[in-house]
């Protein structure tokens, strides 16, 4: 993976400094640009591509939420701020992580953890590559925040009309995706489409009873035009 292009946004000349020096300390992370403000940040956007932004909220001129706004295409954005009342706002404009200074490096070193996870799924679907060894999770948008998966635990997924539930043994997920989008991450070898509603993990179907298949405790329902095809390729596996 190459490395994550970086801007700070930041008008407090400590605190750039600050998370300046913290960057440097991450091999994944390259800075491009210091900022002290958005119209320095706007240029650098225009001028250069950019994979994640570490914008402060508070600024003279323009807050880090309005400058967020104006940006058609943004990057990843990883909030930092001392006003931990504007969290909200800010996990609405899909920001990845929310910082609330001041911050140690434990807790910035999750936040960019989460980034690269993030990038490398991102980058991964927009190549529409497989690499050589297949990543074991993928990410998605519950609420305000940006959930981690483990395909090995996902039991099922169910759709609704506008939006999907993705069920594993712990705990239940739920995002605005389609079935057709959920279909093209997980992986097809260990998932089957058995209803126009439902996706199973093929390992967790523990028997076949009729027109239902049974996942853990959970009856499912066994597309009647497609439980010959689904049959044949369950007693394959």
């Amino acid at each position: 993976m190459r490395k994550i292009r970086t801007i700070v946004v930041e008008d407090e000349p400590l605190a750039r400094e600050g998370l300046l020096n913290y960057i440097q300390d991450i091999d994944f992370l390259e800075v491009k640009a210091a900022c002290e403000n958005a119209l320095e940040a706007n240029k650098v956007l225009s001028s250069a591509p950019v994979d994640l932004m570490f914008l402060d909220i508070q600024m003279p001129k323009i807050t880090g939420i309005d400058f967020l706004k104006s940006i058609k295409e943004p990057p990843m954005v990883i909030m930092t701020t001392a006003y931990p009342n504007f969290a909200l706002q800010g996990y609405e404009l899909d920001v990845l992580d929310y910082l609330v200074k001041p911050f140690p490096f434990d807790r910035f070193l999750k936040a960019v953890n989460k980034a690269r996870d993030f990038f490398e799924l991102k980058t991964r679907t927009t190549e529409k590559q497989e690499p050589a060894i297949r990543e074991d999770f993928f990410f998605v948008k519950c609420d305000y925040r940006y959930e981690k998966i483990h395909f090995d635990d996902v039991l099922y997924v169910e759709g609704m009309e506008n939006y999907i539930v993705i069920h594993t043994a712990a705990k239940q997920f739920m995002t605005l995706l389609r079935m057709k989008n959920i279909e093209e991450i997980l992986p097809a070898p260990s998932f089957i489409r058995i209803h126009k509603s439902y996706i199973a993990s093929i390992k967790a179907i523990s028997s076949i009873d009729g027109n239902e298949v049974i996942v853990g405790n959970k009856k499912l329902p066994l597309s009647r035009e497609k439980k010959s095809e689904i049959l044949e390729r369950l007693l394959k596996n």
